[in-house]
């Protein structure tokens, strides 16, 4: 059974000389009775599928079902082949390509939800991009991928990923988390380095909130995707630089729980209060729902 606390894992690991990644493929072996080759390639049909929503949003003009959202993800491409950004074009990738998978997903086509479709931006814009930079092949991708299925577990287990438990804080900052340490690990870091990097960029999002205009997952969720991507990147080479962070990635997440019980039920995707309840954020209700 996995374990219940990074602790463990990082004990587990340091014990056995295990990677994240290797420690979540030997035990989804064990869990399931399914073969390495079998789980393998589940998880690089998962790569599959990340890698064609995070650049279909840059070759088209992606609209939400909705109209609410759509386009931005192109815009960025455009703008990165200007060459003239402020972050670079390394970041802007990342940027459009996590605000693609949002896009694709609410104009309902196919994204991997990691761990939820209202986050399914972050980790796959953090991996694939960060994997070119450190030219990284397909397989060590999948490995990242393992890495950040172990921090998912670990999430789930002690908190929630859910938005309407939670808040964004528990979607956007699991994702974030998730890809923070999948990237520490592509990077050559210690598994106690990728859960510095996952507990920091939790405690950098603690408390978001979920208010979805609308009720629907677009605004301002695919523009949170990118922020989430972004922070997931800056931390990894913090966590690199040997930054660590000053409470534990247990009691982080477990603050982040707690947080997340105490925020009321209006910021917990009910769409009954922040951003939903302005006035913009109502007009926009009215014209798509008619209410």
């Amino acid at each position: 059974m996995f374990v219940n606390t990074a602790k463990e894992l990082i004990d587990i690991c340091s014990k056995e000389n295990l990677t994240i990644w290797e420690y979540t493929l030997r035990e989804e072996i064990k869990e399931t009775g399914l073969d390495r080759e079998e789980i393998w390639n589940k998880m690089k049909k998962n790569l599959k599928i990340m890698k064609e929503a995070s650049e279909y949003g840059l070759r088209h003009k992606v609209t939400s079902v909705s109209g609410i959202i759509g386009g931005d993800a192109y815009r960025l491409q455009k703008y990165i082949v200007r060459d003239n950004s402020l972050c670079g074009n390394f970041m802007m990738k990342a940027m459009a390509r996590a605000i693609s998978c949002s896009e694709v997903n609410a104009a309902m086509g196919r994204i991997v939800a990691t761990p939820t479709a209202g986050s399914c931006g972050v980790l796959p814009a953090t991996v694939i991009t960060a994997g070119e930079k450190l030219y990284k092949s397909e397989d060590e991708l999948v490995q990242a991928l393992f890495t950040a299925a172990g921090v998912g577990i670990l999430i789930a287990k002690n908190a929630t990923i859910s938005g309407a438990e939670g808040g964004c804080q528990a979607e956007v900052g699991a994702a974030s988390a998730m890809a923070a340490a999948a990237t520490v690990e592509m990077m050559g870091g210690t598994v106690q380095m990728a859960f510095n990097a996952a507990a920091i960029v939790i405690k950098n999002i603690l408390g978001l909130v979920c208010d979805p205009i609308a009720g629907l997952v677009e605004a301002p969720c695919a523009k949170r995707n990118a922020s989430g991507t972004v922070s997931a990147l800056t931390v990894a080479d913090m966590a690199m630089a040997g930054v660590k962070s000053v409470i534990p990635f247990d009691e982080v997440v477990d603050a982040m729980y707690r947080v997340g019980k105490q925020l009321p039920c209006e910021l917990r995707e009910t769409a009954l209060g922040g951003l939903a309840t302005t006035p913009t954020g109502i007009e926009i209700r009215k014209k798509v729902l008619g209410q």
